[in-house]
């Protein structure tokens, strides 16, 4: 969850010695709109439409595909209540706080009360429900 502690340091001997399974294609994103969701993550993260339809929309420009993808009664985490428990979200690498919490909050964000450590980590709730982080605590690796 947002506003854990990252430690990077040296890999466990051995663990490139072999070969992957799969390799990560995409992080998708549950929508009751894809359209408004993938809106909204295009404009935070200057991200391009590779393919959309009404029910799915792939975005590109990040190092991996961000997709988003409709979901019939699509129920919506509650964070932090966790009466509907959180699924997935997004940690979000960011040099200025405040400037990236104005921008998604203009872009449609909200910000919940709740917030863990807000002078590192803050957590924003994107427009179908989603919570996300934005940090100034992610290495560039």
């Amino acid at each position: 969850m947002c506003g854990t502690t990252l430690t990077v340091g040296p890999e466990p001997s051995g663990i490139n010695d072999m070969a992957a399974i799969a390799r990560l294609g995409a992080v998708s994103l549950d929508s009751s709109d894809p359209a408004v969701l993938s809106t909204f993550y295009r404009e935070l993260l200057d991200l391009e439409v590779l393919f959309e339809s009404e029910d799915f929309v792939a975005l590109k420009g990040a190092a991996v595909l961000l997709t988003v993808q409709r979901v019939e009664n699509h129920q919506p985490p509650d964070w932090p209540d966790a009466r509907i428990p959180k699924q997935v979200h997004l940690e979000l690498a960011v040099t200025d706080l405040d400037a990236a919490e104005a921008g998604a909050l203009a872009l449609g964000a909200t910000k919940p009360d709740v917030q863990p450590t807000p002078d590192v980590w803050r957590v924003l709730i994107d427009p179908a429900g989603h919570p996300f982080c934005i940090t100034t605590l992610i290495p560039d690796i």
